[in-house]
């Protein structure tokens, strides 16, 4: 029984670690996963198992695990929509990019976006021209929401979508 508990107390510290770093590294990377992206994912999962379960690779030992990295995203579920200073801290805050067809640099630096995928992103809710919206928006869940039309027309899309892979239209 202690060598599980040691599985769900490691499982446990990898989970809060993995939480800390992508908050450090940004959100931005889960609003379009590109190749990169996915292997990076596929990578860190396989790094850290060993760390979680050591050497032991049976199903009660990767159950254990499991059920401790379920439990702890239960608990910051629980706390990010409990108390609002810790979401502010693991989810951050929404980021101001465009008021009144006037850019924000700053915003952008801080969202870590280019000037071309913020052109992309306001293209994709209708609008041409930076000039021509009221307000664009970097949510804490890595989209971007735009309003214009002088706030009449709100427009929020996940970045990028699913795209169909190959013609599969049986």
């Amino acid at each position: 029984m202690e060598g599980y508990v040691l599985i769900a107390l490691k499982s446990i510290a990898v989970y809060v670690f993995i939480v800390a770093a992508i908050r450090f590294f940004g959100k931005r990377e889960f609003a379009q996963l590109s190749v990169v992206d996915v292997v990076f994912i596929l990578l860190i999962s396989n790094s850290v198992q060993t760390a979680m379960v050591g050497e032991d690779a049976s199903l009660l030992g990767g159950l254990v695990a499991a059920m401790a990295l379920f439990l702890m995203n239960f608990l910051f579920k629980k706390i990010i929509t409990s108390n609002k200073s810790w979401s502010k801290a693991i989810d951050g805050e929404p980021i101001l990019l465009i008021y009144q067809g006037v850019l924000k640099p700053a915003g952008l630096k801080e969202a870590s976006l280019t000037m071309e995928e913020l052109e992309a992103a306001i293209r994709e809710h209708g609008v041409e021209k930076i000039e021509e919206v009221n307000l664009a928006v970097f949510e804490v869940d890595g989209n971007i929401s735009v309003l214009s039309e002088n706030y009449r027309k709100i427009s929020k899309r996940r970045r990028g979508g699913h795209r169909i892979i190959g013609n599969n239209t049986a």
